[in-house]
């Protein structure tokens, strides 16, 4: 059942709109346009058009972000590995010792190593922490030195995403 709003006159071939139940059906000079009342889809693509960016640029960035992270893990694990070898062959036997009882005892040549190849990859290594011990207290080999690394690792993109620190640690036995 319908009814019919028709345009002053009637005349032919002007505008006039059905009514159904839960259908709008608008003439225009022979042409008719059905849109529902009841669900309307103008503007329905936009809107999962912008919602599915949305989801898809947050996607990828924060991939970019756990590869970046992923970055900075290897950059301090291969730095405090650096340190270490430094370390290691510079025992009680070499001219440049480094270790309790020798020459360097704090360990500020293997910080200076670990900081020397951690500035070559993009982070800033004024934040970052070298630790340098040797647990048998000893810089005559076999004995054992251990180098960690501590870096709080700053999301690149800005997002609300927090500050975490990021440890990396190395270990071996004294050669020289």
């Amino acid at each position: 059942m319908g009814y019919y709003l028709g345009t002053r006159g009637g005349e032919a071939g002007t505008r006039g709109i059905v009514v159904h139940s839960s259908l709008v059906i608008r003439h225009r000079r022979g042409f008719s346009h059905r849109t529902s009342l009841l669900t309307g889809s103008r503007g329905q693509a936009q809107v999962e058009f912008v919602l599915s960016i949305l989801f898809l640029l947050i996607f990828i960035f924060g991939i970019f972000e756990m590869t970046m992270f992923v970055y900075t893990y290897n950059v301090l694990a291969d730095s405090a590995k650096e340190g270490v070898r430094y370390a290691i062959v510079h025992g009680s036997d070499s001219s440049n010792a480094s270790g309790p009882g020798c020459a360097d005892s704090s360990g500020t040549n293997v910080q200076a190593v670990v900081n020397n190849y951690a500035e070559y990859s993009f982070h800033d290594v004024s934040g970052m922490t070298v630790t340098t011990k040797w647990p048998d207290s000893s810089c005559v080999a076999p004995s054992r030195v251990r180098v960690t690394v501590s870096y709080p690792y700053k999301p690149l993109l800005n997002l609300g995403w927090p500050t975490v620190t990021v440890n990396a640690a190395a270990e071996g036995r004294i050669v020289y």
